[in-house]
């Protein structure tokens, strides 16, 4: 005990040593208020380790290694860069879509200086935030009118409850779906105040069961696409084209909600079962929504798409005011619908386009780049085939050919996946069969060396 005591009477103050040309440099290097908080917390742990019996002496050196150490984590930002080796493409815990150049850029310009956000530089006077989305969007889709808000749960609540509040929507029983985070349908629906009538059963349902179901009530007929979940077997299902045409002779809007929102026909890729919002539009459809940050490979937002009349009164509802997206979401958004303009740079400059369409060969050479540089080291491991999954909730039924590098640990895979997670930068992989599998169709090519590099660091 009297060593113990000893040890702790040699622990300088804190004011002490806020006098030592040492702290005072780290001052000038980093925020003065984080290197006295961080002073204050390396003292209190040699303190508590003393107690503990962890340490037994030390030099101020130590002090001085360890307030480093404890400056460097403080300044890290919370929300920080990772590589995403898991495979899946639309990662919604690692924040989804990664943004196009061309949409960082735009970004960066719009952040640093004013802009015309709401300023008619034409005429000279106030103008809508929304021109400059309507304006991209209209240059891709044949479409009347265009909102965004800050999600696709958003724009299906603001639709429904400026079209439907205290009225029936009319919608299959297998479309009741539920989104991320357990956010369903019904939900979104009773919160908006409409009145949900379903019809149907679970795998079936005619377009009778929608005109049976219609009355003097009936606000809207809606569709869900099932982006997340498929239903295979003994069904059926209306289309938007009976479901329209149904709408058009009862006087009802039809709408759809399309979860993910594609703008490319992927067919040609191997996708068949995705429809583009072109697509749907076309159909008929008066009011059609999507998401910004899955398919469509931009910026989390929720567009709403459709018939001008509908669009105007979706426009004056109060609720707008708080759903509405900033200038940083516009200017991404605006950046990545102007790609599609062209589909061959679409597919090339889009993150998560490129991703899910990119040639088994060049995962291959991807695999085996990173393989070398890790085998440098003497580390066994090995290049096997798996499956990635677009991710995100959308194409479920679509697992994708990939490579993957996979290493066996000389510990426990859910010790070596937690060291990866805590290096820097962290790296998140997948355990499977005891191995742990780096997917390169999610690492970058740029991001190669920087993974081999931690894998080493934590091996």
């Amino acid at each position: 005990m009297e060593l113990k005591e000893e040890i702790l009477r040699k622990i300088p103050s804190v004011d002490r040593l806020l006098k030592d040309e040492r702290v005072i440099f780290l001052e000038r290097k980093h925020l003065p208020p984080i290197v006295k908080d961080s002073l204050r917390e390396v003292l209190d742990e040699i303190r508590k380790d003393v107690i503990k019996g962890v340490v037994n002496d030390f030099e101020e050196e130590f002090i001085f290694e360890r307030l480093k150490e404890k400056i460097i984590k403080k300044e890290q930002y919370s929300l920080k860069r990772v590589i995403n080796a898991t495979g899946i493409v639309i990662h919604t815990n690692l924040g989804r879509s990664c943004l196009p150049l061309e949409a960082v850029m735009n970004i960066l310009q719009v952040a640093l200086h004013y802009s015309n956000l709401e300023y008619d530089l034409e005429e000279g006077k106030r103008g809508k935030r929304y021109t400059h989305i309507v304006n991209a969007i209209k240059g891709l889709i044949p479409v009347e009118g265009a909102l965004v808000v800050n999600n696709n749960a958003a724009a299906v609540f603001v639709t429904l409850n400026t079209l439907a509040k205290g009225k029936e929507v009319i919608v299959s029983r297998g479309e009741l779906v539920e989104i991320g985070g357990s956010f369903r349908i019904p939900d979104v629906m009773s919160n908006s105040g409409a009145i949900l009538k379903e019809v149907g059963t679970t795998n079936k349902t005619k377009i009778s069961d929608y005109e049976n179901a219609i009355n003097e009530n009936t606000a809207l007929l809606l569709k869900v696409h099932r982006s997340n979940f498929k239903i295979i077997g003994f069904t059926e299902e209306v289309s938007v084209r009976e479901l329209v045409e149904l709408g058009r002779n009862k006087g009802i809007p039809v709408m759809v909600d399309l979860g993910s929102g594609c703008l490319v026909d992927l067919k040609k890729y191997g996708f068949h079962d995705e429809p583009t919002v072109q697509e749907v539009i076309n159909q008929g459809a008066d009011i059609v929504t999507f998401s910004g940050d899955k398919l469509l490979g931009s910026t989390q937002a929720g567009f709403i798409l459709g018939r001008a009349d509908l669009i105007e009164v979706i426009a004056k509802n109060p609720l707008m005011r708080a759903l509405r997206v900033d200038k940083l979401t516009i200017a991404s958004l605006e950046a990545t619908l102007r790609l599609y303009l062209d589909e061959k740079i679409a597919i090339e400059k889009i993150p998560t386009l490129n991703m899910l369409t990119l040639d088994s060969s060049i995962l291959k050479k991807r695999a085996l780049k990173l393989l070398k540089l890790i085998k440098k080291e003497g580390i066994d491991v090995e290049i096997k085939e798996d499956v990635s999954m677009p991710g995100g909730g959308s194409l479920p039924e679509h697992g994708l050919k990939t490579y993957v590098v996979a290493l066996k640990p000389s510990e426990a895979p859910q010790e070596f996946i937690k060291k990866l997670r805590l290096s820097d930068p962290p790296v998140i992989a997948r355990i499977k069969d005891d191995l742990i599998y780096f997917d390169v169709r999610t690492v970058r090519e740029e991001e190669i060396p920087i993974l081999s590099e931690v894998i080493k660091k934590v091996l």
